[in-house]
């Protein structure tokens, strides 16, 4: 029986990538967007879903049961990017990222427990960060949204182990997508004090986007844990020192990994 795969933010990126190759291994899969009108040529349907309002949550879950009768993988791939001075976010802008990367991911999951639990099987995976395992200068918010949902995902696993369902968080570094184009960037104010450092780190954000890794990794790497009988808690998929970064941060003192990062980011 082909598995019911169900991808948020899946029209475009990682998401869109992950549901492509997983159409060429036989799975049947839904991807969702706020606005699937503008993705009718998708190689999968695209559904009509906003991670922070949960009536669309409950529509698009409610859709594919009535046809498909199950649920078998949920892949919390939605997501959003912001950049910035933290003292210069408004906190609306700090608020809105959470609701999506953090609260968004959590009702999502909220909606599909029950159905898998019926079925007494089923598998969640967390799109997270490498960026969630350390705080970054200017991407604070987002690796503090990013790790709260790591952090998530370890307390959820032992809360639903006695229902057969599992899960897990995956962690990519910087893949070749379109999230700095939708990302949030708090302006460079001419007369900010963090004017310079700022501009400087963004450009170099925006650099390792721009050569960042085939998002065909990702989906590749997601592929190999829906086939895992027995998912790990932690994945990290990217470049070597990218994930080697977590190492580091393990081994090294405080005060040290801190310099490494200033040393890299200039600043």
């Amino acid at each position: 029986m082909s598995k019911v795969v169900l991808i948020t933010g899946g029209s475009s990126g990682i998401g869109k990538s992950i549901g492509e190759f997983l159409v060429k291994k036989g799975f049947t899969v839904y991807g969702t967007s706020r606005t699937p009108a503008n993705y009718k040529d998708s190689q999968f349907p695209i559904l009509a879903l906003d991670v922070k309002k949960t009536e669309t949550i409950s529509k698009t879950v409610n859709t594919i049961l009535e046809k498909e009768k199950r649920l078998d993988v949920v892949i919390n791939n939605a997501g959003a990017g912001i950049t910035g001075p933290i003292e210069e976010i408004p906190e609306a802008e700090i608020k809105a990222n959470f609701d999506t990367n953090f609260f968004g991911p959590i009702n999502v999951i909220k909606a599909v427990l029950p159905q898998m639990r019926t079925q007494n099987s089923g598998l969640i995976i967390n799109i997270t960060s490498i960026a969630g395992y350390m705080g970054l200068p200017y991407r604070g918010v987002y690796s503090a949204s990013k790790g709260a949902l790591e952090l998530l995902t370890e307390a959820f696993r032992m809360e639903i182990k006695d229902f057969n369902i599992k899960m897990t968080n995956v962690a990519p570094g910087d893949f070749a997508t379109n999230i700095a184009a939708g990302r949030y960037h708090a302006p460079l104010l001419d007369d900010s004090p963090y004017k310079k450092p700022y501009g400087d780190t963004l450009n170099l954000m925006n650099e390792h986007v721009d050569n960042g890794s085939d998002p065909n990794l990702m989906a590749k790497a997601i592929f190999k844990v829906i086939q895992s009988k027995n998912p790990k808690v932690h994945y990290k998929v990217g470049e070597f020192l990218q994930k080697f970064s977590i190492v580091l941060k393990r081994i090294l003192p405080s005060k040290v990994y801190e310099k490494m990062l200033m040393n890299h980011y200039k600043i």
